[in-house]
């Protein structure tokens, strides 16, 4: 993937193309992309934020504040992939808030090409709790490097909560995930290497184990 800053980019420089889209796309995002940009978002600690419902706290150049859910903090690129956030001009971000702590197992896996200094090609970060029936009674799952934003998808997790993490159930919770999935070429191994991923958390959760 090309980085120096001579290369056409529309987040960089709106309107000079994405040649990545037809390129050099292997670390690429596969959701939330357009025909404008398909980058995908770098950040580890903005997916767990992501996971744990944070809350964004800012301060206005008037004095003013408000409080942001993350979930409405990021921006999808459609045609202004420039504009990555709902912050406005002279806005400062001052606290990132998280809730209390949720039940279950917690872990964070990230794929990734070195074994260290290396951004996501896969990442998923998971909270998961089973009762001793072995019934999923919790399951949050926020993933990193597939999407243009850390990328999180609550009906997921509502059609993978009271159920016992069957292998039916996890490949039609990751049907659902991936459904609007689209692969530039190089980047295409994210799709199967996804799936995977989502099933390791949870039948890993299933057996009583942590990262």
């Amino acid at each position: 993937m090309r980085t120096d800053t001579d290369s056409p980019c529309n987040k960089r420089e709106p309107g000079t193309g994405c040649p990545a889209i037809n390129g050099e796309n292997r670390p690429l995002a596969i959701l939330g992309t357009s025909d404008a940009c398909i980058a995908q978002h770098p950040s580890d600690m903005a997916v767990a934020m992501r996971l744990l419902d944070a809350t964004i706290e800012t301060a206005k150049t008037d004095g003013s504040t408000r409080q942001i859910p993350i979930k409405d903090f990021y921006c999808l690129p459609k045609d202004t992939p420039h504009i990555e956030n709902v912050l406005e001009s002279g806005e400062l971000i001052t606290h990132v808030v998280l809730p209390a702590p949720i039940k279950g197992i917690h872990t964070y896996d990230k794929v990734r090409d070195r074994a260290s200094y290396a951004f996501a090609l896969v990442s998923c970060a998971a909270v998961i709790d089973a009762d001793d029936n072995g019934n999923l009674t919790t399951v949050r799952l926020a993933f990193g490097g597939i999407g243009t934003q850390p990328w999180r998808n609550e009906d997921v997790e509502e059609l993978l909560t009271d159920t016992q993490g069957d292998d039916d159930t996890i490949n039609q919770a990751a049907d659902l995930l991936l459904k609007d999935a689209k692969g530039s070429g190089q980047n295409d191994f994210k799709i199967p290497l996804t799936r995977r991923l989502l099933k390791q958390a949870i039948k890993r959760a299933l057996a009583g184990e942590g990262a």
